[in-house]
């Protein structure tokens, strides 16, 4: 099993971060549109994620060239990056779009709206499946189910565990089990759930609490992670430390620390590892017709 960076601030700085730099011509090729400020542990967020898996995967990372950014200039971004112009004729097995710190915002007036649009149109003819977490799970919904958000009085925070789920679903293959998938969530907003769902919209892990935990909508070869399941053992930790030295208001994350706040109780490593495996696994079904 290889897990290859096509390119990426890691591959500048000569870290391997669990990739080798051997391509195997049947590795899955996995486009990244990374939008979170911290790109560079992202980006070693999904390649550790990927290599605790069994199937060869090469990623190439996006950015939207219509952004401005704040924690990065966007000439280094560029330089290590490819845009949507660049790789336009191409073609992909799967696109992950992450989450983004844009969630209070409304999603026209996002810097990007109108490039993610054309990005997710794009994908439909040049990507066999599309993986959407946290705010661009939000954002995925709006475009294609106009589906909206709203604010929550506390940021929902912590690690949640799927009380329910679709037994059919290859996507929680292992998962089925009421609480063994678990996810990382750090939201300010929420879905605004219908009392029906849309037409050829299905939810597949569900919260009680928290409200879904993965959608998908097989016809759209589209998935909806509404948390981070790419997170590693200190990151709700760093986030809340972080929002502490701004003085926002923040509470410890739920069921995350496991007796003080030295300690995490890293409970969602395998369910994570595996719902990326599962995906990974979906993405062959839907070139066959799944």
């Amino acid at each position: 099993m290889t897990v290859t960076a096509n390119n990426g601030l890691l591959v500048a700085r000569g870290e391997g971060a669990n990739a080798t730099c051997q391509e195997s011509h049947q590795a899955q090729q996995i486009l990244i549109l990374n939008l979170m400020p911290t790109k560079v542990t992202t980006e070693r967020q999904f390649l550790k994620r990927f290599a605790a898996g069994n199937t060869d995967v090469a990623v190439t990372f996006m950015y939207p060239a219509s952004h401005h950014f704040k924690s990065l200039p966007q000439a280094v971004v560029a330089a290590h990056y490819v845009t949507l112009a660049d790789i336009q004729d191409q073609y992909f097995d799967g696109l992950i779009v992450t989450g983004a710190p844009v969630e209070t915002l409304p999603f026209e007036a996002v810097d990007y709206w109108n490039e993610l649009l054309t990005i997710i149109d794009w994908s439909r003819q040049h990507v066999s499946q599309t993986l959407f977490e946290c705010w661009a799970a939000q954002a995925g919904l709006y475009a294609q189910f106009g589906i909206a958000k709203r604010a929550v009085a506390h940021k929902i925070f912590g690690i949640y565990s799927a009380t329910s789920t679709d037994v059919k679903s290859p996507l929680i293959s292992g998962l089925n089990a009421g609480g063994l998938l678990k996810m990382p969530q750090s939201r300010h907003t929420a879905l605004v759930m219908p009392e029906r769902l849309p037409a050829g919209l299905q939810v597949v892990a569900d919260n009680p609490k928290v409200g879904p935990l993965v959608l998908s909508a097989p016809k759209l070869h589209a998935v909806y992670v509404t948390g981070h399941p790419e997170y590693e053992r200190r990151t709700l930790a760093d986030e809340y430390l972080r929002d502490r030295r701004k003085h926002l208001p923040i509470q410890l994350p739920e069921h995350y620390f496991a007796t003080e706040q030295s300690t995490v109780d890293y409970s969602w490593q395998t369910s994570s590892n595996q719902l990326y495996q599962n995906w990974l696994a979906t993405l062959n079904l839907t070139k066959v017709g799944y």
